[in-house]
């Protein structure tokens, strides 16, 4: 067991100023005596400090990165029986190994790990549990016909990682190390991956803030992990789709937020809506904002709608821009990369836009809107039947005994495809 799993790594990075200490250190003195208010002049110490956080990123920029090269493994003496395939839940078996990688401020990356899955042992006042540094991703290990592993668009989930992570002063990683120290972690775990088509093995990378201190600034120690899940298929007896409850009371994400990153942050409080729309009688949630009503996201998922345009009866693919608050969902660019390059031909136009919940509605009422879907790496497509909306149910164009739409059924065969290695494509990655 390394230091780090009996001991939090302490760290002689120093934490930024808190309010307080700037505020009083910056303020006009007081008396006794009213005085007309006046400005406040920048604090003789401000500018030196900012050169400070200045050259400490600089200095951090420089610091060893990821090095798959020093990996070094541990073997479980204990290995697992296998869970029998009808029996896995998503999210609840684990295999037998984690890969770990440790980072402080002074040496940067530290040499990788693939040890015993272990608890890990971090002091109480670790930040990650006070300020919430941490984010993660989501993505899968596929075994073909042949049983060779593969990874899906892996560069995807390093590059959002890193876009997540900087947004919460962690540390960056070097995409293609992360890709292939992720590779190794898969090859090492796939008896964990039935054979079966649908199974995978869901791979969680997690990157948190580590340093023992109250103080409100950027960590200087994290760790990233990577765990590992076997998982069935979302839909083991096929398509079910699903009904919504159209969400306005609470917002998901909002502009110059953090709704584009893939922060722990960001769920907790998704949870409640959805509690409340299963109350309802509902499946899951759409997150709508503003006041009109703008149609974001559904639970946890990308949305799309496949609609007929009202003026030339075309049909169009709807889905909401990344304008900040919309996940970059790497089965969400998928779809549209595959719509634009296979349904266009057919005559669709795909478009990222706002549209609202009364547009859906309108479309609805009008026989225009031919299906919706959500999208994600658990389910790749997850098709809706109805949304409910100020005390009315939008029907999405599924009819009675039909569980998906044409587009929802075709995006779903065309990416499994490319994931599990029927189809030779560039965003199947071949694990050695």
């Amino acid at each position: 067991m390394s230091a780090f799993f009996a001991n939090t790594v302490r760290s002689s990075y120093k934490p930024i100023m808190t309010r307080r200490s700037i505020s009083t250190r910056c303020a006009p003195k007081t008396s006794r005596i009213a005085k007309p208010p006046r400005a406040l002049v920048p604090c003789q110490s401000r500018r030196p400090y900012s050169q400070s956080i200045q050259a400490q990123e600089e200095a951090i920029a420089k610091l060893p990165g990821l090095d798959p090269s020093a990996l070094t493994i541990s073997h479980s003496i204990t290995p697992q029986v296998l869970t029998p395939p009808e029996e896995l839940v998503f999210g609840r078996a684990f295999t037998d190994h984690m890969l770990s990688i440790e980072w402080t401020a002074s040496s940067g990356w530290l040499a990788p790990r693939i040890t015993p899955y272990q608890n890990l042992s971090l002091d109480p006042a670790t930040c990650v549990f006070h300020y919430a540094f941490e984010c993660f991703e989501g993505m899968k290990a596929y075994k073909n016909n042949e049983g060779a592993v593969r990874l899906f668009r892996p560069d995807k989930n390093a590059a959002r990682l890193n876009n997540s992570a900087s947004r919460i002063a962690l540390p960056s990683v070097d995409a293609q190390a992360f890709i292939e120290l992720i590779a190794k972690f898969a090859e090492m775990e796939q008896r964990f991956i039935p054979a079966q088509r649908g199974f995978s093995l869901y791979l969680r990378p997690t990157l948190i803030g580590t340093q023992r201190t109250l103080g409100v600034g950027p960590p200087g120690s994290a760790l990233l992990y990577v765990i590992a899940s076997p998982v069935g298929p979302y839909y083991p007896t096929g398509f079910k789709a699903v009904s919504l409850e159209a969400t306005s009371y609470a917002v998901r994400a909002w502009p110059g937020g953090v709704g584009d990153k893939k922060l722990g942050a960001n769920y907790a409080p998704c949870i409640v809506p959805q509690l409340q729309a299963a109350k309802n009688g509902f499946h899951q949630n759409l997150w709508l904002f503003g006041e009109e009503e703008y149609v974001t996201e559904v639970g946890t998922m990308n949305f799309f709608v496949a609609i007929k345009d009202k003026e030339t009866g075309k049909p169009e693919l709807w889905t909401a821009p990344l304008d900040g608050t919309i996940l970059d969902g790497v089965t969400r660019d998928s779809v549209l990369d595959l719509a634009r390059e296979r349904l266009v031909k057919e005559g669709w136009i795909v478009k990222e836009k706002q549209f609202t919940m009364s547009e859906l509605a309108e479309a609805a009422d009008d026989g225009r809107l031919m299906e919706a879907f959500g999208t994600g790496t658990a389910a790749v497509v997850s098709p809706v039947r109805r949304i409910g909306w100020r005390g009315r149910m939008v029907e999405c164009g599924l009819k009675e005994g039909v569980e998906a739409g044409d587009v929802a059924k075709r995006m779903k065969a065309w990416i499994e495809g490319i994931q599990y290695g029927d189809e030779e494509h560039e965003w199947s990655y071949k694990v050695r």
